[in-house]
């Protein structure tokens, strides 16, 4: 069985901040721990966020582009917040997740088109990462390297997720994969040992650096495609209502949720931390592509090997530094990987189960929703299969981000209707900030996508 994890917190807890203190270490820890009970549905999104295919794309325009496209992360923070916030507001306003609320104020004719985009992302994303994850594994075993072997330890990660999605608890689940995904502050740790030029980061920082030519349009367009993903809409949308279940704002059988300003708050405290933390993991991981590989020569990622080299510095003066910034690659791109397939797999199935009007969510036993769980099953699987191409495993998922960023722009569009509406959203549609950060969103992805396939011609 898959729970939720229970996260939520009360307007009472929120509250209680406010509440006479006793001593000043124990008003720190309570303070500390009400805090870390906000974090819920825009924390673990923001994590999944800094999936394998993040974590090759960011590799790579540090790498190819040095510092100059560390600005980057500065537009996407503020678009990546702007775009979740309104999916957690139209989640925790309607009870609903986002296929069922364009379902119920949108023709099929355009709800069907947009829940097949989103899926065929998933699942080219899914592909992807198990794929990466193989190849990160292979670094660990040496005599693994034939197609075959390749093949039998993404499907050996793929089986591996399903059992665990279904033999565990998904509180447990997340609590057991968090730590692994600690790996990726290797990145953080690195950028302080190497002899990193801080001065010219933080001025490349501030001081964008624009190209028309086909290699930098490409790369940007990945950059904000595996940041501000379509998976990431869906995802969030959906698992606010769960959340809003867990607290018991919210009846199984749906309804119109029971909100309060504290509430919201709490929520949007949460999505702007865990966007926050995942384009701040980001420009980390290009300083350190930029500094380690792209400084020495290596401008082309071609490989998990040549990404894992990135990690060295952290440990150049123990033996065999080489083999233990492999494995500490593979435990970051496995930990990260185990994480953020399930997400994918699950925001397609509840995109298919809400255009069909099926049971869904994560706290259903499996016998409760058959179809929301065989669809994450058969769509773990399909992206299996898209291994047997024979595509680089590391271009495919730079490919696979690339494909997000277009496939995100007529998905922004709908969110920023949808999150617009009064007769939907009611008090709490768009206001003046939220619609500049939607359209601004919508405007300079769209721009990104169209000349990216203008070079291309």
């Amino acid at each position: 069985m898959i729970e939720l994890p229970d996260e939520a917190v009360t307007e009472a807890e929120l509250e209680a901040v406010k509440a006479p203190r006793g001593s000043k270490r124990r008003s720190r820890q309570q303070g500390f721990g009400r805090f870390l009970r906000i974090l819920g549905p825009g924390i673990v999104t923001g994590a999944a966020d800094d999936d394998p295919s993040g974590i090759a794309t960011y590799t790579q325009a540090g790498a190819q582009f040095g510092f100059g496209m560390n600005w980057s992360m500065l537009l996407s923070y503020p678009l990546m917040t702007a775009v979740q916030e309104a999916c957690m507001r139209i989640g925790a306003v309607t009870g609903k997740g986002l296929a069922a609320v364009i379902r119920d104020h949108y023709s099929r004719r355009l709800l069907y088109p947009v829940v097949l985009l989103v899926v065929l992302a998933n699942t080219l994303n899914i592909g992807s990462d198990l794929g990466a994850m193989a190849a990160s594994a292979q670094l660990l075993l040496p005599g693994v390297s034939s197609r075959f072997e390749f093949a039998t330890l993404a499907l050996g990660f793929a089986v591996l997720i399903l059992v665990l999605e279904v033999a565990l608890a998904y509180k447990t689940y997340v609590r057991m994969l968090k730590w692994l995904a600690l790996a990726l502050f290797s990145y953080f740790v690195t950028a302080f040992l190497v002899h990193a030029p801080w001065g010219e980061i933080v001025k490349q920082t501030f001081e964008p650096q624009l190209s028309i030519n086909a290699s930098f349009l490409y790369i940007i367009v990945g950059v904000l495609g595996t940041t501000i993903s379509p998976y990431l809409f869906f995802w969030q949308t959906s698992e606010v209502v769960e959340d809003e279940i867990a607290a018991h704002r919210l009846a199984q059988r749906g309804g119109v949720p029971k909100l309060t300003a504290p509430y919201l708050r709490g929520l949007r405290i949460d999505t702007a931390i865990g966007m926050f933390v995942s384009n701040l993991t980001a420009w980390f991981i290009m300083v350190v592509g930029a500094v380690v590989l792209g400084a020495h020569g290596l401008t082309n990622v071609n490989s998990a090997a040549d990404a894992a080299r990135s990690i060295e510095p952290l440990v150049k003066t123990f033996p065999h530094s080489g083999y233990i910034a492999k494995w500490i690659f593979a435990v970051g791109v496995i930990g990260i990987g185990l994480m953020s397939v399930p997400v994918l797999a699950g925001s397609s199935s509840y995109a298919i189960s809400e255009t069909f009007n099926w049971r869904e969510g994560l706290f259903r036993k499996f016998k409760q929703a058959r179809e929301f769980y065989f669809v994450i099953i058969f769509g773990t699987l399909a992206g299996f299969t898209f291994n047997f191409i024979g595509l680089n495993p590391i271009k495919a998922l730079i490919f696979t981000a690339v494909f997000n960023g277009l496939a995100a722009v007529p998905l922004i569009f709908l969110i920023a209707r949808v999150s617009s509406r009064r007769d939907v959203m009611g008090e709490y549609a768009s206001g003046w900030w939220s619609k500049l950060g939607l359209w601004t969103a919508f405007g300079v992805m769209a721009a990104a996508g169209i000349a990216l396939l203008f070079s291309l011609r």
